[in-house]
């Protein structure tokens, strides 16, 4: 399934899930009922997936969560807040780079319309590389993601 595919299913089941709820719930409860929407729609989802980041001899071994990683591919962040802030796209962007993905998306359910509450956040890999292959190449750190045991959603 190519990027763009992928984004559109997560856009159109954050849609019908808004539409259902509206904004006003948790952040984790919107989280879970996405992550069963888009399995449901045969998407493999990852919830709050541990990275560990290592940079010049420093490991910091749960340096951030990424709430859903759909596909291996996307990071969704998920929000539930009265607006969206700059720094929401922003962080989403450094977690796409130490990740190596492409793109992101952010939402926010706490929005009255939703699609006041979507950014669209993309890593700006080097126009040369191969579109299916494109990595930072100068990147001086390394970053994995640590699988818990257990199921991906519950």
């Amino acid at each position: 399934m190519e990027i763009d595919e992928i984004t559109d299913q997560i856009l159109g089941a954050a849609i019908a899930i808004h539409r259902e709820f509206g904004p006003g719930l948790m952040e984790s409860v919107y989280e879970a009922i996405l992550a069963r929407e888009l399995e449901l729609r045969g998407l493999t989802v990852r919830r709050q997936q541990i990275v560990r980041f290592a940079y010049a001899g420093m490991v910091f071994e749960e340096a951030f969560r990424a709430d859903l990683i759909v596909e291996g591919i996307v990071v969704v962040e998920l929000k539930s807040v009265s607006r969206l802030e700059p720094v929401f796209a922003r962080q989403l962007l450094t977690y796409l780079r130490l990740l190596r993905l492409p793109v992101g998306i952010v939402l926010n359910f706490g929005a009255s319309k939703l699609s006041e509450g979507i950014r669209r956040v993309v890593n700006n890999f080097p126009p040369s590389s191969p579109s299916r292959l494109r990595v930072n190449a100068h990147a001086s750190w390394h970053c994995t993601l640590q699988y818990e045991t257990g199921p991906t959603v519950p």
